[in-house]
């Protein structure tokens, strides 16, 4: 089983953004996915930026993939998919149908995110057919789920043409909206956002009226609340993923990813937080933590 670092997700300076790469070098992850994912405004790091880290990385023996937009809404950010398409060097994660078509239209092998509605034997076999050579579960789906997918006659004849990888840490990417929901928290309509998303380094937190947190804002998309937590579920994963993700936190990816690592047999098991939850993989309430 290896172990992967998902794109950041949040809006970072290109400082901190730099110094992050600098210590994922260092580390002992297998593959990293790099790119802007949620909004094309976020203009710290620009495509060249991102090839020349994916660059310094391959240099460090780390497995490079580019990761494109979720959600296209302007030309401009179609061109800058072409350079993705187009890059020559490394693996694409497409988490768009566009970017698939485009993909496809040159023969090229992708990554299928998470984001791609693939939920059944059939959708997950016609995107092997148009060359996914790895795709990433959706977020909200379970163990059991991937287990019954992956045993499909459908797909058992055919499991050597692809590798499996899971979202296993991180608050869950569960949407995306035309609309900036963190610009409108802060009475801003999005087209004078003053890209304000960099005040968030983990996102803006949304409450209930009893206080329990049931999202997180970050840009166009909502994510979980909880923190998804899967370091206690590995052994049980270990015929079903190939990969396990991580996606990038402010604080403790590192740690983290020891942690993991550890507990990879199950020798190492963690007592999760109250703000932890692992309940879709167990077929429980997402917000559960089984």
């Amino acid at each position: 089983m290896q172990f992967s670092l998902g794109p950041v997700l949040y809006f970072w300076p290109k400082a901190q953004i730099l110094q992050f790469y600098r210590e994922v070098a260092d580390s002992d992850v297998d593959i990293v996915y790099l790119g802007e994912t949620v909004c094309s405004k976020r203009r710290e790091l620009k495509y060249a930026d991102y090839f020349a880290l994916g660059q310094m990385l391959r240099e460090a023996g780390k497995q490079v993939c580019l990761s494109s937009m979720t959600l296209y809404e302007a030309p401009n950010e179609l061109r800058e998919l072409r350079k993705y398409v187009d890059n020559g060097d490394f693996l694409v994660e497409a988490n768009d149908v566009g970017a698939i078509s485009m993909l496809q239209e040159q023969c090229l092998p992708f990554v299928a995110g998470a984001a791609i509605n693939c939920y059944n034997q059939h959708t997950l076999r016609r995107l092997i057919s148009m060359g996914m050579t790895r795709w990433v579960m959706p977020v909200e789906l379970s163990g059991q789920w991937l287990s019954d997918v992956l045993s499909q006659s459908l797909i058992t004849d055919i499991r050597d043409c692809f590798t499996t990888e899971v979202f296993s840490f991180g608050h869950l990417p569960l949407a995306w909206s035309g609309r900036c929901f963190t610009a409108r928290s802060e009475n801003r309509s999005k087209d004078q956002c003053e890209l304000c998303c960099i005040n968030y380094p983990q996102g803006r937190e949304v409450k209930s009226q009893d206080g329990t947190q049931v999202f997180v804002l970050n840009g166009i998309q909502t994510q979980s609340g909880y923190r998804y937590n899967l370091i206690n579920q590995l052994p049980a994963m270990q015929n079903l993923a190939d990969i396990v993700r991580l996606s990038p936190q402010q604080t403790g990816t590192f740690d983290w990813l020891a942690k993991f690592k550890a507990n990879l047999d199950g020798n190492a098991p963690q007592q999760l937080n109250a703000t932890d939850s692992n309940g879709y993989w167990l077929q429980l309430a997402g917000m559960a933590c089984g």
